[in-house]
């Protein structure tokens, strides 16, 4: 008999449907402040998040959004993560649950591609690509993205999120849209007007007819801008 104490393994499955609108989130430099610190100055129990962050994405949770969060972070690091992600506490709001995607490579070469080599879209364009092929035939699922470095605009882009809804930001707190960089925003100031960019997603008893980005209560009830020369 083998002399070996039985191990477990704990897991959470997500059961989306193939039409939800998913939002994608990095961690490190988007959720933190920093790259590098985001990876220490949590577990010396220092708060090092962005302000408004959890407000922000709580308020797109409650709109009918799901949350991916995926990090070039190596996959050793997937409890300090996780366990970060539920640490993060803005005056009671929480940042809503999701998956989360980690490198399946050692903790240094993780560490290197990212904050020596910045590269972290070698893993992230693989595997954001796996995770949109799963909901076929919806071949749009990530609805929007948050990023702080150009190599997450190119992983973003390269799966199909529209520039319009790509957000990058910076150490200071700065959110730039991508389509329009010299409009410069914060976190806080796009929870304001939340419900103009991720409008409120209608869903009936089937899932067969989604509520589109394109007809919503906003879109609807907004005024039609004028004609140009009339």
């Amino acid at each position: 008999p083998s002399t070996r104490a039985p191990a477990a393994c704990q897991g959470t499955i997500y059961l989306w449907n193939w039409d939800d609108k998913i939002i994608i989130s990095d961690i490190d430099g988007t959720i933190t402040r920093s790259d590098t610190l985001g990876h220490i100055l949590p577990t010396l129990g220092k708060d090092w998040t962005h302000q408004g962050i959890a407000q922000l994405y709580h308020k797109v949770s409650q709109n009918g959004y799901k949350f991916l969060y995926c990090s070039a972070r190596a996959i050793g690091m997937a409890d300090m993560t996780r366990g970060y992600l539920h640490w993060v506490n803005e005056r009671g709001t929480m940042l809503p649950m999701g998956p989360v995607l980690l490198s399946p490579s050692s903790l240094f070469s993780a560490l290197h591609r990212e904050v020596i080599e910045k590269k972290p879209e070698k893993f992230k364009v693989e595997c954001l690509t796996d995770i949109k092929n799963l909901f076929y035939p919806n071949k749009e699922p990530f609805y929007a993205a948050f990023g702080n470095r150009p190599t997450d605009v190119f992983s973003y882009k390269e799966v199909g999120v529209p520039l319009n809804r790509i957000f990058t930001v910076n150490p200071k707190g700065e959110l730039v849209q991508e389509h329009a960089k010299t409009n410069i925003s914060s976190y806080v100031r796009l929870g304001e007007v939340v419900d103009h960019i991720f409008p409120l997603l209608m869903r009936g008893s089937s899932s067969a007819f989604p509520c589109a980005d394109t007809f919503s209560q906003f879109t609807y009830w907004r005024e039609q801008l004028p004609l140009a020369g009339r």
